[in-house]
């Protein structure tokens, strides 16, 4: 909502409605009452109310999400910019592009897609400050002097570094949208996290935020001139993200392993000297949104638990979205992300890679959601290729409900376990084993589940269903096309 005056105005016509939930969840009669609380059954009813109501334009959102509420209470965040090396052809670019076409399927034909520039990208190092109050601001001091507060906290005892990419269907969303969830990680892991501006779509297409995440791990390792932060090896850093940015995250990680499968030891040119790749230490996605085409079964059979829209395989790319000054895209693109015609690519949608091997231990979490079935089949087939994987599944949870909905215990039971996956990936490497857990959602009890045969989804069944949604999707484009010129 754009104000508070603006939430009230959105919230005063579902009052009878919540009303009349409240009390059906009180006397035990809504399909959730026998999972949920009551807070998460009416928190679930009003974001339905906002996911799935009149469709804003697509700046309006954006805009909306992307306002900062400043920094207050037990975080700390210190703003640097990532500069994007000068001679914009040098290794990074050529090496995504490269990949892109390496990896595309094999009955894909030509692939069709904008390749943008390098730009300079923001970043939060975020970390938790245990002695501020809940109000307490930021002291007004240097970027710098926040920075190097925030390395000497105390409760900073580990190197883990967090490289966090936060979700947003890649649209949406912004650090400052994430910072107490990033703050809770650095709590968990004892370590820091560096929080991704990366460019927003529909403005930037896919492959733009591959390249900026790229970028700003290699400037980890390798600090450009200036740089706030003194190097952090691979061996320190975890990948992190949710929804969008678990997406990001498992992209990111698929690029570095198609270097690693091409090359023993894989460099690319980067400010002007050619430095290697290595992989991270370890990769989690929660909730992660790993089939851009929506195309799994969980997006249908799982939608009583969840808020999400669900997907409209025929409608054209004026129909999902009002227009206005950022859609649709000149020229058009049928999809706010990508070209549709790389709905089903790896680097799109890690649901559709073939191989996992050699990736570093992976954590993945889902509730009873939408997209339970494309983190299930990743977290499957990693395991049966000797990855690493701790898999985790929430018994009737929504989309990121340790996001949304933290004051639950499974929400703190999941952070908790998360950042410490991230430390012992670090720290203690020989102990991240494949372990796979079922949460319930009421008991909280938990059960063993074993990864490998966690679905019995093959994945030449996952990657047909995919391309069927993107050959509907493009059918749906080229006719609305051909309409909208018909017009003119």
């Amino acid at each position: 909502m754009d104000s508070g005056l603006g939430l009230a105005k959105f919230l005063f016509p579902q009052i009878p409605s919540l009303a009349n939930t409240a009390l059906l969840h009180t006397l035990g009669k809504t399909p959730t009452s026998s999972k949920w609380d009551l807070r998460t059954t009416l928190t679930v009813q009003v974001l339905r109310q906002m996911m799935n109501g009149k469709p804003q334009s697509i700046s309006r959102a954006q805009a909306t999400t992307l306002k900062d509420p400043g920094v207050k209470g037990k975080t700390w965040v210190a703003n640097a910019t990532i500069k994007a090396p000068e001679q914009q052809n040098e290794g990074l670019r050529e090496a995504v592009f490269e990949a892109i076409e390496a990896m595309k399927p094999e009955d894909a034909g030509v692939l069709s897609y904008t390749k943008p520039d390098l730009a300079d990208i923001e970043i939060e190092w975020t970390g938790f400050r245990p002695d501020a109050g809940e109000k307490d601001p930021l002291p007004s001091i240097s970027e710098q002097e926040k920075y190097t507060k925030m390395m000497s906290e105390p409760s900073r005892k580990s190197d883990t570094t967090i490289l966090y990419f936060h979700g947003g269907a890649y649209y949406l969303c912004d650090p400052s949208t994430h910072r107490p969830i990033c703050s809770r990680l650095a709590k968990e892991c004892n370590g820091r996290v560096c929080s991704v501006r990366y460019r927003l779509a529909p403005q930037t297409a896919f492959p733009g935020q591959l390249l900026d995440a790229l970028l700003v791990y290699l400037s980890l390792i390798y600090p450009p001139l200036g740089s706030m932060h003194d190097a952090v090896p691979a061996k320190n850093i975890v990948f992190s993200g949710d929804s969008a940015g678990g997406n990001l995250v498992f992209a990111l990680l698929q690029f570095i392993l198609q270097l690693h499968r091409t090359s023993s030891n894989p460099k690319v040119l980067f400010y002007g000297k050619e430095v290697e790749v290595p992989l991270p230490a370890g990769a989690c996605a929660n909730s992660g949104w790993l089939d851009l085409s929506r195309s799994m079964a969980s997006i249908e059979s799982n939608a009583g638990y969840d808020y999400l829209p669900p997907p409209d395989f025929d409608a054209g790319y004026t129909s999902r979205f009002p227009k206005d000054n950022i859609w649709p895209t000149n020229p058009p693109r049928g999809d706010l992300f990508c070209d549709l015609s790389l709905l089903d690519h790896p680097l799109v949608s890690p649901l559709a890679a073939e191989s996992w091997k050699n990736s570093p231990p992976t954590w993945l979490c889902t509730g009873q959601e939408m997209l339970t079935d494309e983190d299930t089949i990743v977290a499957s087939r990693a395991a049966t290729q000797g990855v690493s994987v701790q898999y985790e599944e929430y018994e009737a949870m929504p989309h990121v409900f340790a996001m949304l909905l933290p004051a639950l215990p499974a929400a703190d039971r999941c952070l908790r376990g998360w950042g410490d996956f991230c430390r012992r990936c670090v720290e203690e490497p020989g102990s991240v084993k494949t372990n796979g857990k079922y949460i319930y959602a009421k008991t909280g009890k938990e059960e063993n589940i074993p990864v490998e045969g966690a679905t019995t989804i093959p994945l030449v069944e996952a990657r047909q269903a995919m391309k069927t949604v993107k050959e509907r999707r493009i059918k749906a484009f080229d006719a609305e096309s051909t309409k909208t010129k018909s017009a003119l």
